[in-house]
C-alpha cells in the first residue's frame, strides 16, 4: 500500500515515524522542515515544490516503504533551530540557507560569501569540485548529509533608495543574511541586521530595516514588493549566491538500510535540475512582480560585481579564512572553481 498525500502531510514531531500498513509492510516517513510558504500544486514557493516532490517521488519510489512530510511556513520548528536539530538527530530533513548554522559551525558561511560565486554554472561545479567533497565531508563530520545541491542568485528590495553600488549603502540599515555579507556592507558604511528572511517583511514595515537582500524566491514569497520602491536583480549578474540546500540528519540517514540511503540520495540529486532551472525562473520573475508593483528596476553588470568584490576580498573573504585551517581550504578550493 502506498502512502496517500494525506498521509504525507499529517504528522507531529518525531524523527522519523514508523506508520504501519496492514500486518506485513511498514512504511518509514520523514519528516522536512522549512520556512518558506507552502505551495499550492505547481505555483509558489519552489522550495517547498522542490520538498513536495522529493517526498512525493520516494514514496512512489519505494512503493510505500519510505515517505516523507513536509512542514512549510517554520511550522514544525523554528528556522534557527534546525540545524541543530538535525546534527543531534532530532529532526529528519530540512531545506535551509546553510550559512544559517554559521554561528555554531562558521565554515558553512562560505554557502553566502559574497561575490564568491557569480553564476549558477559556477555554484553548480562546486558538487563535484575539490570544494564540494571537501564540503561534503566537513558537513558529514558535524552530523550533516547533503542530499540536494541548490544554488540561488539574490538581489535587494529596499523602502525608499536603491542599493546597487557599495556607495549606496552609506547610512543604511541592511540585512544581508550571513555574517560575511555583513562585513562587506558594514565596510561599504551601512549598518545590518541579523534576522531569517522570512522576517524581512516586518523589519522593513516597521522602518527597523531600509533594503533586505535575500535570494529572488524569497523576495517574492515575502511580498516584499507592497512595501518597496526598488529593486535590484539577481538576473545576470549578481555578487549574492547562496548555498540552500535539501540536508539529512546523518544519525537518521545512517540508521535506514542501505537501499533507502540511495534512493534518498538518487531522489535528491534528481531535483537539482528542476531546481536550477526554477531558480533561475524567479530571477526572471521577481522583476516583473516588483515592476507591476511600481518599484523601479536595477540590474548588475560586471564592473558593479567586481567593486562590491574587492570589497569582499578585503574584508569578508579575509575575516572568513583567519577562522580556522578549515575555513582557509574551503575558500583556496572555492576561489579555484571558474566562474
Amino acid at each position: 500500500m502506498s502512502l496517500t498525500r494525506r498521509h504525507v502531510l499529517a504528522g507531529s514531531i518525531a524523527a522519523p515515524a514508523i506508520l504501519t500498513f496492514g500486518s506485513a509492510q511498514a512504511a518509514t516517513m520523514l519528516k522536512i522542515s522549512h520556512q518558506f510558504p507552502g505551495a499550492s500544486g505547481k505555483d509558489g514557493d519552489f522550495r517547498d515544490i522542490v520538498c513536495q516532490k522529493f517526498a512525493e517521488q520516494l514514496t512512489q519510489k519505494s512503493g510505500g516503504e519510505i515517505g516523507a512530510q513536509v512542514y512549510a511556513g517554520s511550522s514544525l520548528m523554528k528556522v534557527n533551530s534546525q540545524v541543530s536539530s538535525l546534527r543531534k538527530g532530532a529532526l529528519d530533513m530540512s531545506l535551509v540557507p546553510i550559512s544559517y548554522a554559521g554561528g555554531e559551525m562558521p565554515e558553512v558561511n562560505i554557502g553566502l560569501m559574497p561575490a564568491l560565486v557569480t553564476s549558477y554554472k559556477q555554484g553548480l561545479a562546486w558538487k563535484k569540485a575539490a570544494v564540494g567533497q571537501e564540503f561534503t565531508k566537513f558537513l558529514n563530520d558535524k552530523g550533516i548529509v547533503v542530499v540536494t545541491w541548490i544554488w540561488q542568485a539574490g538581489g535587494v528590495a529596499s523602502r525608499a533608495s536603491p542599493l546597487v553600488n557599495p556607495e549606496d549603502a552609506k547610512g543604511m540599515k541592511i540585512r544581508g543574511g550571513s555574517r560575511e555579507m555583513d562585513l562587506m556592507l558594514q565596510a561599504a558604511g551601512a549598518a545590518v541586521l541579523s534576522l531569517p528572511s522570512n522576517e524581512l517583511y516586518a523589519a522593513m514595515q516597521t522602518g527597523a530595516c531600509d533594503a533586505g537582500l535575500t535570494s529572488s524566491t524569497s523576495l517574492i514569497s515575502f511580498k516584499l514588493e507592497e512595501i518597496a520602491k526598488h529593486l535590484t536583480t539577481g538576473r545576470g549578474k549578481s555578487y549574492w549566491y547562496m548555498l540552500e540546500p535539501l540536508i539529512m540528519s546523518k544519525q537518521i540517514f545512517d540508521a535506514l538500510p542501505k537501499k533507502q540511503q540511495d534512493l534518498i540520495m538518487e531522489t535528491g540529486e534528481g531535483l537539482e535540475t528542476y531546481a536550477r532551472d526554477a531558480a533561475m525562473a524567479d530571477d526572471e520573475a521577481v522583476a516583473k512582480i516588483y515592476e507591476k508593483a511600481g518599484a523601479k528596476i536595477h540590474d548588475l553588470d560586471e564592473a558593479i560585481v567586481e567593486k562590491w568584490r574587492k570589497i569582499a576580498r578585503e574584508t569578508a573573504w579575509k575575516d572568513y579564512a583567519g577562522k580556522n585551517s578549515n575555513s582557509e581550504k574551503l575558500l583556496k578550493l572555492a576561489e579555484a572553481v571558474p566562474a
